[in-house]
């Protein structure tokens, strides 16, 4: 099939059934466009939403942004996962505000300099934010080509041949079209597994499907070692407020709160003894897992209440208030055990 015909089945496609009003399509500019793709970095649309809306809403531009601490940056994020995202939100509205006046740089070169921006990223910026002609080329688009041309995935230099099929196929006019399009195919209908090739536009002239390759022909998987860990939570409560602990030099978490955590019970013990704390009273909570991109945490949470304490609010320690909450970033597990706490 020829680039033209490519084109124009994919768009004739997105005309009826692509997606047209996700939050960041609406009334849309290169701050929203931006937001929403770093959120939609390793995270699904239904995931992101709420999140994204929640942000747009507190922080709706880029001069707010930039003056907006990373704690509380990190607060609004807070149970979407993979932090670094944020951060790097929160280091690009510094420079943004340094070196471009508030304002997203609607070049490539620029663009692509920013923290957490790559090439697909920059792409998605400069094609939905600014109306520009560029390249796009996400996991689904990525499964799109891979299947349409039966590409071998073993190919050393696989991501520079889909870069140049995309830049191909791109049209310079209509180019968000044809980007929102080919993702949508990749994400509703070539998907992982069970692809929906009866509905596909693409599929009388789909490699993989003529073959019968299609669950065969995708991404080599990763295999990735999972750790099991065991983790002690050690939930000190006085009142209406719950100690935490700011993880500057962990190694999951960085820059959140949490309780402090131990990795075996007589540490909790030796952290009670040090404090001089007295307990008052000890409740139960149960055990739980969470899962991490390479490692599994085995919680084991022990929440204790105490009447007096000498503890100060200060090195990166706090006394949380569950009625008048602080504006932190606090990991899913926290955020699980003091919904747990404070109902």
């Amino acid at each position: 099939m020829t680039s033209l015909k490519f084109f124009q089945k994919i768009l004739n496609w997105f005309h009826f059934h692509g997606r047209k009003n996700l939050p960041w399509q609406i009334k849309k500019n290169p701050y929203k466009v931006w937001i929403s793709e770093i959120m939609l970095q390793q995270t699904q649309v239904n995931t992101v939403i709420p999140y994204y809306k929640n942000f747009i809403k507190l922080l709706p531009n880029t001069k707010i942004l930039s003056e907006t601490s990373l704690d509380t940056i990190l607060n609004i994020w807070s149970g979407l996962g993979y932090y670094a995202r944020a951060k790097n939100i929160y280091k690009t509205s510094k420079i943004l505000k340094e070196k471009f006046c508030n304002k997203l740089p609607n070049n490539f070169n620029d663009i692509i300099k920013l923290p957490g921006i790559g090439k697909s990223t920059a792409g998605a910026i400069l094609s939905f934010g600014f109306n520009l002609y560029s390249c796009i080329l996400d996991g689904n688009i990525k499964r799109v080509l891979i299947r349409y041309y039966g590409i071998n995935i073993n190919d050393k230099k696989l991501e520079k041949l889909l870069w140049k099929k995309i830049q191909s196929l791109t049209p310079i006019h209509n180019t968000a079209k044809f980007n929102q399009a080919c993702m949508d195919v990749g994400s509703l209908i070539c998907k992982k597994s069970n692809p929906k090739c009866n509905i596909c536009p693409l599929y009388n002239t789909c490699e993989s499907f003529k073959n019968k390759q299609l669950l065969t022909i995708y991404h080599k998987k990763k295999i990735i070692s999972i750790t099991t860990k065991k983790t002690w939570f050690l939930i000190v409560q006085y009142h209406t407020r719950i100690f935490l602990e700011k993880q500057n030099d962990s190694k999951i978490w960085k820059n959140l709160f949490c309780f402090p955590k131990f990795s075996c019970q007589n540490k909790v013990s030796l952290w009670i003894k040090k404090h001089d704390i007295k307990i008052n009273q000890t409740l139960a909570l149960k055990n739980f897992q969470h899962a991490l991109s390479n490692l599994k945490l085995y919680i084991i949470p022990i929440w204790i209440k105490i009447n007096h304490h000498s503890i100060i609010s200060k090195n990166n320690k706090l006394w949380y208030d569950l009625e008048k909450p602080q504006n932190i970033g606090l990991p899913k597990p926290i955020i699980k055990i003091l919904n747990k706490i404070y109902l």
